[in-house]
């Protein structure tokens, strides 16, 4: 046993950027050490489940629902060696202090290095919701007990989620398509998706006319629009049923749907005529500021201004917190400390004037979800420096992550915005015109912060409108009839879908990111721009689960689930009892699935069909999804391309991918050189040529995508003989004499000279490129996809010979050297980076990695010594058994 010196005690936190910043603030008597998040789980394999349990009925769920639902935790391979790391710090410790996050998940993980560690010194739980100076120092002074209400209720969420997923997840491997998964909180975001594309399936297209004028009064041009006539109201988008393309019943009194024809008779009776005003309203408006950050609104905020994933949003956000440059990243409280209004206060007052700054603080009270996040204030930049942006030392997302984080702040303790709104309504001719204006009397929080919106027709922009007085006449400059479509519903974004999770109730904002990254990367999902776009298998799953299983898809139950887990963290609930119910009882879980999976007819749930589109089937089989229509009694069938989106689908698509399937079986001709046939195809990844045709052995014939924008029908000869043809080579390049080629990949267009790619640029052609452009191309520094440009070239380690280079990423710059990465600190700058800096900031790192390849190196000297030696035995002992044999059968015979 290690023998102590002095007093120590060891602090264990989730990752090592947090232990680094928390060591910043703590003495020498404290050792700081990650456990680089959970350090065991429910077993993920088979191979993690021990040997004796493995014949247990129970073995593969990872969970005895025989015994209390007893998980079964298992710890992982690359987790072996953090826990022997932390039980040797330990043996050096007088006390262990807990200090991972102080939610419901960073609870768990301390009770679980309880458990796995097994400490004989005294423990204590420390918790806090920056890293600051100041507040580590508090959480030292006021250690508390591990909270078994908040472990037990993310204990039981965990097991819930497997319990669901492993029941159902094999049935819809049954019924569908294997390997296909279902979750307690994806597959109801999955039918919220899903739900959407039927709306727009269903949607009828609904056109409309309008009229426009822009007039002008006093040089000022304003545009206005017509609203009524016949003492009707005109018909707007929202007047029409999306799934009849009518009118409304409601409306149909009471609103006149202008066609082209009458639009233009309306155009025609106002040639030459004035705008007459009629009305005038003029109203002040006081806008609030929003409230600070939690955790969803953050989401939702960086998927619209910054175009973050929920999942990246987290991600930068948890660095920031774990660099101590904000609060905690998972809340549900608008709560601002004192520390921290008064810092925004005195931010606002020094930048902006106190014209600026409210009499008094700002408080937001917002009605607090049960079980709701356990941090206690908002997401904001900690400490009480509110260090603006741009002293922040940040580059990249970080710092456009936390100045919208730094401006949301400042925005909520700011003075409302004052502005003006005005409304004039015009006769011309009996036609009824309105004219609206926005001005800015006093910009208020909106100078620092103006807070996003899906819609995109509301924004703060001025529309200044002349001054205007009743029986005032306003001479038109132009007018002309506008013709318009109703649109479909739209579609989920990131920020739209974690909106309308927050407001059913599903799930908790700290497992949204996971969810959303769960149905994008299991193929239920697809992103279209900002679009969340599900796939026929989602349609698929999403119509199974929700005809047979319909309550584990429902939104009120899947809410009354998350209750249920608040109740246990709260105490109020016994964990033990509630999944019993859940799982075991007489309308539970497993007695539903084992029910209707013998009444599900697997034919019919992997097939799907959409009321728009007659008699088309979409299915989902082993290579995807694909279309089939009766042909004769038959099905014919066709792939469909795995971007494909359900709603854009049309008959008449459907029906070309399926003709295109049987025509592709006449070829388009014959190869002039080899005088095999060529085929144009549709296949799951879009369409194509072949050269040849597939045969019994295996072997692939040859194929090429077709370029973006050229549809299968455009193909000839020609053309399919130059795609086939690729990669051709355009000739050598002159420095390297190595054949430069022309081709079309995975990722479009592009050249390539000894295994250099570079992707065609949009204004070059893959059919016109030439080897002058080509070395033009090659001669670029190589961007996106493959090597970067450095920042700064700084030469040769004088140690491994390989290049030392200042290199851009995600998170920020670093030195690059070999395989060897290291960020630069905050307050050095990539121009400032010496080839000396260099060295120095890679040594720790290089050095460790040396040593470790030594080690491995000494360990595999030392194995192949061993088995020298046994083998050298081995080859000893058997040559003196055959001596002795030998000697033995010589005895006998004389």
């Amino acid at each position: 046993m290690a023998k102590k010196t002095g007093s120590k005690k060891l602090v264990v936190v989730e990752s090592p950027t947090k232990a680094k910043t928390i060591k910043k603030y703590l003495g020498d008597e404290f050792m700081i050490e990650s456990c680089m998040g959970h350090i065991r789980d429910l077993p993920q394999s088979a191979k993690d489940i021990p040997e004796k349990v493995k014949k247990e009925p129970w073995a593969k769920l990872g969970v005895n629902v025989d015994k209390d639902f007893e998980p079964l935790y298992c710890i992982p391979k690359n987790k072996t060696k953090v826990v022997k790391t932390l039980k040797d710090l330990l043996k050096e410790a007088d006390e262990l202090i807990l200090a991972t996050d102080e939610d419901r998940e960073g609870e768990s993980i301390s009770w679980h290095l309880l458990e796995v560690l097994k400490p004989k010194v005294p423990v204590k739980r420390m918790v806090f919701h920056e890293i600051t100076k100041s507040a580590i120092q508090k959480a030292l002074d006021e250690f508390r007990e591990i909270d078994f209400n908040l472990v037990k209720a993310q204990e039981t969420r965990r097991v819930l989620d497997r319990l669901v997923g492993y029941t159902l997840s094999p049935l819809i491997w049954k019924k569908v398509a294997y390997g296909l998964s279902a979750g307690r909180v994806q597959s109801v975001a999955v039918r919220l998706i899903a739900e959407r594309e039927h709306a727009r399936l269903r949607f009828v297209r609904s056109s409309y006319w309008g009229l426009n004028v822009q007039a002008e009064k006093d040089k000022a041009q304003f545009q206005a629009r017509l609203i009524g006539t016949d003492s009707k109201k005109v018909a707007t988008g929202k007047d029409f049923d999306g799934e009849t393309g009518k009118l409304l019943d409601n409306k149909k009194s009471e609103v006149i749907h202008l066609d082209e024809t009458k639009a233009k008779a309306i155009l025609k009776s106002i040639e030459g005529k004035k705008l007459k005003v009629i009305e005038v309203e003029e109203k002040p408006v006081s806008r609030k500021p929003a409230p600070p950050f939690i955790t969803s609104t953050l989401q939702q905020e960086a998927n619209r201004k910054l175009g973050m994933g929920a999942r990246e949003a987290m991600q930068v956000a948890q660095s920031l917190y774990e660099r101590g440059l904000i609060t905690y990243m998972r809340t549900d409280s608008t709560f601002l400390s004192k520390e921290a209004l008064e810092a925004a206060r005195g931010r606002i007052e020094a930048a902006y004037g106190k014209e600026y700054l409210p009499d008094a603080p700002r408080t937001y009270e917002k009605k607090k979800a049960k079980g709701a996040q356990e941090a206690h204030e908002a997401i904001r930049p900690a400490g009480t420096e509110m260090t603006p942006p741009e002293e922040s030392k940040l580059r990249g997302p970080a710092l456009k992550l936390y100045e919208m984080i730094w401006k949301r702040t400042i925005a909520s303790q700011m003075v409302n915005s004052q502005q003006k709104q005005m409304s004039i309504r015009f006769d011309c001719e009996g036609h009824l015109f309105t004219a609206s204006g926005m001005t800015i009397e006093f910009p208020g929080f909106l100078k620092v912060y103006v807070e996003s919106t899906d819609d995109e027709s509301t924004n703060d922009k001025e529309v200044r409108l002349p001054k205007m007085a009743k029986g005032d006449e306003i001479n038109v400059i132009e007018a002309k009839a506008t013709d318009h479509e109703t649109k479909p519903p739209a579609r989920f974004t990131e920020a739209s879908l974690v909106q309308t999770l927050e407001k059913e109730g599903i799930g908790r904002p700290s497992t949204y990111a996971a969810i959303i990254s769960t149905i994008l990367n299991r193929g239920y999902v697809n992103k279209a721009g900002n679009a969340l776009v599900p796939t026929f298998t989602a349609m698929i799953v999403s119509k199974l689960l929700s005809n047979y299983l319909p309550k584990y898809v429902d939104s009120e139950f899947t809410s009354k689930m998350e209750n249920s887990l608040d109740d246990i963290a709260e105490g109020d609930l016994d964990y033990h009892q509630y999944l019993k119910e859940f799982y075991l009882g007489d309308e539970g879980l497993k007695s539903e699935v084992d029910s209707k999976e013998e009444v599900i007819d697997a034919e019919e749930a992997r097939s799907i069909r959409f009321k728009p589109l007659g008699e088309l089937e979409f299915r989902v089989g082993r290579y995807g999804a694909y279309v089939c229509r009766k042909e004769d009694g038959e099905d014919v069938c066709a792939s469909l391309p795995f971007e494909q989106a359900p709603a854009d689908i049309t008959e008449e698509i459907a029906n070309k991918l399926i003709d295109q399937k049987i025509n592709g079986t006449d070829a388009l001709g014959d190869h002039p050189e080899s005088g095999q046939p060529i085929y144009v195809l549709n296949g799951r990844y879009g369409p194509y040529v072949q050269l040849g045709d597939a045969s019994d052995e295996g072997d692939k014939p040859k194929r090429t995508s077709l370029p973006a924008g050229i549809e299968p029908e455009d193909v000839d000869m020609e053309l399919a003989v130059f795609l086939l043809d690729l990669p051709k080579t355009l000739g050598q390049h002159p420095d390297t004499e190595k054949d430069v080629k022309v081709g079309i990949g995975r990722f479009g267009p592009y050249i390539v000279c000894d295994g250099d790619f570079r992707s065609i640029p949009k204004g070059d052609s893959l059919f016109t490129i030439d080897l002058k452009r080509s070395l033009e191309i090659l001669s670029e520094p190589k961007k996106g996809r493959g090597k970067a440009t450095p920042l700064k070239e700084l030469g040769k380690h004088p140690d491994t010979d390989e290049d030392m280079n200042v290199m851009s990423g995600k998170y920020g710059p670093y030195v690059k050297c070999g395989k060897v990465n290291i960020s630069l600190p905050d307050d050095l700058e990539p121009a400032d980076v010496t080839k000396e800096k260099a060295i120095e900031l890679l040594e720790p790192k290089m050095a460790s990695k040396a040593k470790k390849k030594a080690k491995k190196k000494t360990g595999a000297t030392a194995k192949k010594k061993t088995a020298k030696k046994a083998t050298k035995k081995v080859t000893k002992k058997t040559a003196k058994k055959a001596t002795k044999k030998k000697a033995t059968k010589t005895k006998k015979k004389s």
